[in-house]
């Protein structure tokens, strides 16, 4: 496990959290995302523990584990369209099939989950990214499975949100295709 973490980010930063397997990364994300809580310290947001305002706090994140976090019987569109549901929001078939189609799903909106390749179940977990509009990503091992092509469309989406003043908070072994991360190494 890991002991005296500490970093801020703030709008349009990109930090890099990285580590040998087994060091904590996964940890660290969880306790960003409100879902585990810190032994010793505090997370916060706008210079308020997330603790005290949940509710407020994961309006403004989306966090994307590294498991695909989808359901095999139903299709990228239902699985995004559920996603929304689940956030509060509401996400029509048109906004959810051109999320698809920017990651490259074109023609396998109605297809289930379960005959989709690994990349491509990642994909349509990544097209939340274009679906909910929040502040912070947390993105756990978000390149996993992906081609290159994938690789290029996610840095790509990532550095847009990053211009718009969002930011992120990402785990990687591999190095990431944007530019001026701030590197945490556990």
């Amino acid at each position: 496990m890991f002991e005296g973490v500490g970093f801020d980010v703030g709008a349009g930063d990109l930090v890099h959290v990285r580590g040998a397997n087994g060091s904590g990364k996964t940890s660290l994300l969880r306790m960003l995302a409100g879902l585990a809580l810190p032994a010793a310290g505090d997370v916060l947001w706008n210079g308020v523990s997330i603790a005290s305002e949940p509710a407020a706090y994961h309006r403004e994140l989306l966090y994307l584990g590294h498991l695909p976090a989808i359901k095999d019987d139903l299709s990228g569109a239902e699985n995004l369209q559920l996603a929304s549901e689940l956030d509060g929001d509401s996400l029509g078939e048109d906004a959810a099939r051109a999320a698809l189609m920017r990651f490259g799903l074109a023609g396998r909106e109605d297809l289930p989950a379960r005959v989709l390749s690994a990349g491509q179940k990642r994909r349509v977990l990544l097209a939340r990214l274009l679906t909910r509009r929040a502040r912070l990503w947390v993105l756990d091992e978000p390149f996993t499975a992906l081609d290159v092509k994938a690789v290029d469309m996610l840095g790509a989406l990532v550095t847009e949100h990053l211009a718009q003043g969002g930011s992120a908070v990402v785990t990687s072994h591999q190095p990431l295709p944007m530019a001026d991360a701030r590197i945490v190494q556990l």
